[in-house]
């Protein structure tokens, strides 16, 4: 590949009918395709036809949508999904947000603003002592922005069997501590389907215990925060609507392109409190009645990440998204009774959403390394291994509606 494209960036230029054979024949085939539908690794992209043209639309629109003086409209949509997911948590009318590049930079946000309270009241909290409470469950990427990027001490919970945060767990590390040490906890991190397992943490017990510390709730539903449009799910969210913040990423199970995270808070003026940022040039907008998004997240300059989204969800309706979340985790729950049903299987965790984690009896971590490069050598599938409890295993993350039972059957019958 370097080879093909050694010559390619030049003073005189190639044409764009040269460059345009090159991603075709060199740059398109040796990237995978995210959105097939036996991409079943990390966490699969299965944009809808109509999120991923409108996005082409956005692109071309060259709109800023940092503030309300630029992109009045385009805002004005986005903020109409903010809306509609504060709606699902159940979040009152003081809530709002914006739309962010990746749960990474929406978890630091609301980590921030989390802080920015804490710093500004009465807590105890400083910047020398203040610590997280995360789950044992939590993404690897919460943890590094704590520590590397906020400079924050992380405290991590032990888990339960399932690898879940509970309130349990977590009011008795919290009583633990030493008063002094407890003394800079300002917030907890909860997650709503965890990256490996799928697993939704107690969020009814863990909204108890920050009620009564005065800590801010934090919910990581990068993934799993669109099963709250499953009737059948809602039992696992009790709690959710008590959270201080919450995100979660439409390029995951709400079939929008890449790269996309809402950002809703509880009350959004706290994350304006937390992010509005003073400059001269930048004072035409300081007197804004309405909150920019710029003024809500670690941003400043923004595409509208969140108009593809308003597009297809205003085309195709709810319901149909909901249908479409829905089949996942039918296809999820046929899978389960597959591996339930092999001698050689054992489903690790009982799903609680759409991923799946099992072993095959007997393997070792390289029979797993070698099976998932020949299913993509093949052209068969996207799997790749992961580790439960120190043990090696595989994990099929289903998301996209158009995965079938008979995808999953064509590679669990590959591990004989």
């Amino acid at each position: 590949m370097k080879q093909s494209l050694e010559h390619t960036i030049t003073r005189e230029g190639i044409g764009a009918e040269r460059a345009i054979e090159l991603w075709t024949d060199v740059i398109e085939p040796a990237c995978l395709t995210a959105d097939h539908p036996r991409f079943l690794a990390f966490m699969p992209n299965s944009p809808s036809i109509y999120a991923a043209a409108f996005d082409g639309v956005v692109g071309t629109a060259s709109i800023y949508a940092g503030a309300w003086l630029e992109g009045a409209g385009a805002i004005c949509a986005e903020n109409q999904v903010i809306r509609w997911i504060a709606d699902l948590a159940g979040f009152p009318a003081s809530a709002g947000g914006t739309f962010m590049s990746g749960g990474t930079s929406g978890n630091l946000s609301a980590l921030v603003a989390a802080r920015h309270r804490a710093l500004s009241s009465d807590s105890g909290v400083t910047r020398g002592n203040a610590k997280v409470c995360i789950g044992e469950g939590t993404h690897s990427s919460v943890r590094y922005l704590l520590e590397s990027v906020m400079g924050v001490e992380v405290v991590v919970v032990p888990a339960d069997d399932r690898g879940r945060l509970t309130g349990k767990l977590l009011r008795a590390t919290l009583d633990s501590m030493g008063s002094e040490a407890r003394a800079g906890v300002f917030a907890i991190v909860a997650t709503a389907g965890s990256t490996n397992a799928g697993t939704v943490d107690d969020l009814q017990g863990i909204a108890d215990v920050a009620e009564e510390g005065r800590l801010w709730l934090h919910v990581d539903g990068a993934y799993g925060g669109a099963g709250l449009l499953a009737t059948e799910k809602r039992d696992l969210y009790r709690g959710i609507d008590r959270a201080d913040s919450l995100i979660i990423d439409p390029h995951k199970w709400l079939f929008g392109p890449y790269d996309s995270c809402a950002i809703v808070y509880r009350d959004g003026a706290q994350g304006r409190a937390a992010h509005t940022q003073n400059a001269s040039y930048l004072d035409p907008l300081a007197d804004a009645e309405e909150m920019n998004p710029s003024d809500l997240g670690m941003h400043l300059t923004r595409r509208a990440r969140g108009i593809p989204l308003w597009f297809s969800l205003a085309a195709h309706g709810v319901g149909a998204y909901q249908a479409a979340v829905e089949q996942t985790l039918r296809t999820a729950r046929q899978g389960a009774e597959l591996i339930r049903a092999n001698p050689d299987l054992n489903l690790l965790v009982e799903p609680d959403l759409s991923v799946l984690l099992f072993e095959r009896r007997g393997w070792t971590a390289s029979d797993y390394t070698s099976l998932s490069e020949r299913l993509l050598n093949d052209q068969v599938a996207f799997v790749t291994p992961t580790q439960h409890a120190g043990k090696p295993c595989y994990r099929l993350a289903i998301l996209n509606p158009k995965t079938t039972i008979g995808d999953i059957e064509a590679i669990l019958e590959l591990m004989h």
